[in-house]
């Protein structure tokens, strides 16, 4: 995936995408006379907020129009919350639709991804989050054992095929692609990308809780430090269970703890994380996971795929992708939480 190319055409198309209709948040100037320098942007993204801080002497209103420009083109790409995306566009089930870069590089990481984790990462699974209502559509009232037979037939990412000149071919018209557990770090990477270009070699962009950092933090001249939730159901509960030093390095945690749907007749528990395989959204052993990497697009995939996989296939996984690092934790038998960490990460981690 050449993210420096795919940022560049990009800016290149700036001026065609000012007709996408986005509303974004002004961004607030903060700390610009701090003795260290340090700037903060701050504004809305991707149905979440952002936080940008960064060294330098790039204005403000520049580092804001890039990342207009970069939300603009994600979302004119894959957005299945925006009609008139491309992505949205495939999914009626529009013929002729040719992909952009955007689309492009976010469909073959995905692909990457679906290969490594044994089909465990799969943006097809877009149509089982809709009936069990963690899309946009409203859920299924009746989610038998035969509705979830046909919808399993329409999931599985070796169904959706690119062509050389970026046709895009499906085997079942319903196939629905759905990249928010890639789009956002996509996204983060870009806007890092934006602020290199600028000639800023220190910045920190959170975005969601997703993050991504180059540099040091010049105002603490040290690493940039980050917090890890711990896992809990209390939506208004944020308990800092570790921190972690980042070091050139993008970060993303994915967890169910606080995301899941109670069917009201059943009284079940359906969590955001759907098995691609058995098509059900039941809670895996892991309970929280939180993956560096060197993009924030593939931390962003790896912790959605570790989630559903459980830790005993997760773990294969690390131990074959190298240059991944993890933080799981997870449920034993006996119903305690325990924790997993990848190799070198448990003193980093404070363990």
């Amino acid at each position: 995936m050449n993210l420096i190319h795919n940022f560049t055409e990009g800016f290149k198309n700036y001026d065609k995408m000012r007709g996408i209709i986005y509303i974004l948040a002004m961004l607030v100037v903060l700390g610009c006379n701090d003795e260290s320098g340090v700037k903060v942007l701050r504004g809305q993204a991707f149905g979440t907020t952002y936080q940008i801080q960064y060294y330098g002497h790039p204005l403000a209103q520049t580092v804001a129009v890039g990342v207009d420009s970069v939300v603009r083109r994600v979302n004119a790409s894959i957005s299945t919350y925006q009609d008139n995306s491309l992505i949205s566009a495939i999914n009626r089930g529009e013929t002729h639709i040719k992909v952009d870069s955007t689309f492009l590089a976010v469909f073959n990481l995905s692909r990457e991804v679906y290969n490594n984790t044994d089909r465990y990462f799969d943006p097809t699974v877009g149509i089982l989050r809709n009936a069990y209502g963690f899309g946009q559509n409203r859920a299924l009232e009746v989610l038998s054992g035969a509705v979830l037979d046909s919808l399993c037939l329409r999931v599985g990412l070796d169904k959706v095929s690119l062509d050389s000149s970026g046709g895009i071919t499906k085997m079942y018209p319903e196939i629905y692609l759905d990249f928010n557990a890639i789009g956002k770090g996509y996204g983060i990477d870009l806007i890092g990308l934006h602020l290199e270009s600028l000639g800023v070699t220190d910045y920190l962009v959170e975005l969601g809780g997703e993050i991504r950092v180059k540099g040091t933090n010049r105002t603490k001249q040290k690493s940039w430090t980050i917090g890890i939730e711990a896992p809990s159901q209390n939506e208004n509960e944020r308990i800092i269970a570790r921190t972690l030093e980042l070091d050139n390095q993008s970060m993303a945690s994915s967890g169910n703890y606080r995301k899941f749907r109670v069917d009201s007749l059943t009284g079940f528990r359906f969590v955001h994380t759907i098995d691609p395989l058995t098509c059900s959204a039941e809670q895996s052993n892991v309970t929280s996971a939180t993956v560096l990497a060197a993009t924030c697009a593939e931390a962003d995939a790896y912790a959605t795929a570790f989630m559903a996989m459980g830790l005993e296939r997760s773990v294969k996984v690390l131990e074959t992708q190298k240059h991944l690092a993890a933080y799981l934790t997870y449920i034993d038998q006996d119903q305690h939480t325990r924790w997993y960490a990848t190799m070198g990460l448990e003193e980093r981690l404070g363990y």
